[in-house]
């Protein structure tokens, strides 16, 4: 029994432990070849095999949807290289030891190439040799490796635009962490992969030079030993030796050239997904006019005297007979899609009779609403290819999970009142951002820190106001090389969107929505929300408190814990001003972690002790209504907290005012438009086990 199961886990084991030995087994038989001498027969079979897998990767090459999907050939290209300069040491041995016996001492496929391309004169087969040599190099082999630096040198240099462009979608929540690290991980083999094409591309032309090579020193070689060596006559020497080495020679530069197309072909296309023949097809004969005109220059060329009128004039007739059939195609495409705008009989007579006006007929005001000009419009529509729509939903899904309640939706129309290029959006029929862009083009946006100017129209980011230019599509690459951050236009609206409402939160939170968020805490905790509204607290008051959280930028996703703290104190006091200060007490942890992440340490601005005291005693005196501060202090005050926050920008750390509890709403009030990216908390809501350093003191 014992000895079954034994055999049962060989077989298990078996297909896993020999599966990747193909490649180190390939690599140590090349190896092998270079010592060992190798047989005639075993010759013609290895010569087939090279054959065999050139053409495997060329047409591999071909049919590889993007050139990322071949990551290997690189590798693959070395090995093919390999095997073939060893199949060139073993046939130059066999050549040379057994030539003298005659054209197939060295194998039937040597002997065959040779004779083939000679075709009884030596003379015109080494120069076909030559040319098949000097195309491989000069041409294809030459044009791959230049290609290839070149792509190598820029996908390495617009790696950081990349980065930043996918860190730009991530936050505009076009993308999820998921698929960001897979965008991340693409662009990262992208560069490996052209990295070494760059190098693979030399193997590809040491092997040209080295052909060249191995057939002089196979021909001045076979003649020393056959005429020194074997005794034989000049004639029979140039015969035997010519006609072996030509044959070895093209037994390898033919898989030497196909491999060669290949790695043209990889570093040539773009990387993009699809069928490089469909893609060719369809990009140069899209368009019937080009046809038509080479179909009527080639009828010329054929009615010109002295020209081959057949050959000339029944092409010109079957491409124009092609260029005829493309534009039929066009002619049907274009009428179907007018057929489908077209309104039905039936939508046309029920819009010219007159409908009564009913209580439907009033319009009420959008939450959320997003007007676009009549040139944006193919942003958002689908059958035009419109990416924004996606957008949008992505920006909703990203806020509805950061903030803790489902933003509303967008309601998206065209105005034509606006500018053709022009959007705004509006947040409860109130304007709050408008912009101009261009959907035919892409915004290069300055992180602060790029290396060249660009051609372009210059405007400026509407969701950041960063310095940006608007920029052709085929400029991406570039820009991204000189450090800036490109997005398309529909990105541009949905972080300009995203912002707005991160900034407006606090509208978008009703009755409506705190009610679900209560009924959704109910299926979790009945205990907790039973008797909480309006037993304890109307739920007037509860929106409150939420909609002063949302304006300070603090999440209400820990429902459970505010609902907690409001049944707390919500019998001890109604003032929302008081509970929402309680509330961020309890939630001081997650608060402090939003804002400088999970460091011990937390860099603080503070107010002068004199400061601060100034403002206490004003606080008193109005009844704790807010300070009551000149001018002239307070414009002093907004300059040093803004300087202060900028320093710690420009160090990477987060900005955040350390206050009393009693200052600290009038404080984020006053800072909240004007320096937004500083944060205000008070001393109780500094978790215990992290510590405070002062980096600076406004006031002193």
């Amino acid at each position: 029994m014992d000895v079954k199961a034994s055999l049962g886990q060989l077989k298990q084991v078996r297909p896993a432990n020999f599966k990747g030995l193909g490649t180190p087994l390939l690599v140590l038989a090349a190896l092998a070849m270079i010592v060992l001498p190798i047989p005639a027969f075993l010759l013609d079979i290895l010569f087939s095999f090279n054959i065999a897998l050139a053409l495997v990767v060329l047409l591999v090459s071909i049919y590889t949807d993007r050139p990322l999907d071949f990551a290997a050939f690189p590798s693959v290209l070395l090995v093919a290289t390999l095997l073939r300069l060893a199949l060139n040491v073993a046939s130059t041995r066999v050549v040379l030891l057994e030539g003298h016996n005659g054209g197939d001492a060295a194998g039937k496929v040597i002997e065959s190439f040779g004779s083939v391309v000679i075709g009884g004169n030596y003379a015109v087969g080494l120069v076909v040799f030559l040319i098949l040599i000097i195309i491989n190099f000069a041409v294809v082999t030459k044009g791959a490796g230049r290609i290839s630096e070149v792509s190598a040198r820029f996908t390495l240099d617009a790696m950081p635009g990349k980065q930043m462009a996918i860190d730009a979608d991530l936050n505009a929540g076009v993308l999820n962490q998921d698929q960001a690290r897979v965008r991340r991980a693409e662009v990262t083999k992208e560069a490996d992969f052209y990295g070494a094409m760059d190098g693979a591309s030399k193997f590809v032309k040491g092997d040209a030079i080295a052909g060249i090579m191995i057939m002089v020193i196979n021909i001045l070689g076979g003649f020393v030993i056959g005429m020194v060596q074997h005794g034989l006559d000049f004639s029979s020497a140039v015969e035997i030796y010519t006609l072996l080495t030509i044959g070895d020679g093209l037994v390898a530069q033919i898989p030497g050239l196909l491999l060669s197309i290949a790695a043209a072909l990889m570093v040539t296309r773009q990387n993009e997904s699809g069928d490089m023949g469909q893609m060719m097809m369809s990009q140069m004969f899209d368009n019937p006019k080009s046809i038509a005109i080479a179909a009527a220059v080639l009828f010329i060329m054929g009615i010109v005297p002295g020209m081959p009128h057949v050959a000339f004039l029944t092409l010109a007739f079957a491409v124009g007979g092609v260029a005829f059939m493309m534009y039929k195609k066009k002619e049907n495409e274009r009428e179907k899609a007018l057929e489908l705008a077209k309104t039905s009989p039936a939508e046309k007579a029920d819009a010219g009779k007159p409908k009564e006006l009913s209580w439907d007929d009033v319009q009420h005001v959008d939450t959320i609403g997003l007007e676009v000009g009549y040139r944006l419009i193919p942003l958002v529509d689908k059958g035009q290819g419109g990416e924004l729509l996606g957008r949008i939903k992505g920006v909703r899904k990203k806020l509805s999970q950061e903030l803790g309640f489902l933003v509303p939706a967008v309601h998206i129309r065209d105005n034509l009142d606006l500018s053709p290029n022009t959007y705004r959006i509006s947040l409860m029929g109130v304007a709050s951002g408008e912009a101009e862009i261009r959907h035919d083009c892409e915004l290069a946006i300055n992180p602060g820190q790029v290396y060249g100017k660009l051609d372009g129209i210059e405007t400026t980011d509407p969701a950041f106001g960063l310095e940006a230019v608007w920029i052709a599509p085929e400029l991406r690459e570039h820009a991204q090389t000189l450090g800036y951050t490109v997005v398309d236009a529909a990105t541009v609206v949905a972080t300009h969107l995203s912002q707005l409402l991160t900034n407006n939160a606090a509208k978008l939170l009703g009755y409506e929505e705190v009610q679900q968020l209560m009924e959704m805490l109910g299926k979790h905790s009945p205990k907790l929300v039973d008797g909480f509204v309006p037993d304890v607290m109307p739920l007037g008051s509860v929106v409150k408190v939420m909609q002063n959280l949302l304006n300070e930028g603090v999440s209400i996703r820990d429902l459970k814990t505010i609902v907690q703290t409001l049944l707390e104190y919500g019998t001890k006091s109604a003032d929302t001003e008081v509970l929402t200060a309680a509330v961020r007490i309890a939630l001081k942890r997650m608060i402090v972690q939003e804002i400088s992440g999970p460091e011990t340490e937390i860099p603080v601005i503070t107010l002068a002790p004199e400061l601060e005291q100034m403002l206490h005693q004003s606080m008193q005196a109005t009844g704790g209504e807010g300070p009551n501060i000149e001018p002239s202090l307070a414009e002093r005050m907004q300059k040093s907290l803004e300087d202060a926050s900028q320093r710690q920008e420009m160090v990477g750390q987060p900005a955040i005012l350390l206050t009393s509890g009693m200052l600290r709403s009038t404080l984020s009030r006053f800072v909240k438009h004007t320096i937004p990216n500083l944060r205000v908390i008070s001393y109780q809501e500094v978790p215990d086990e992290k510590q405070i350093r002062i980096v600076s003191a406004v006031g002193q």
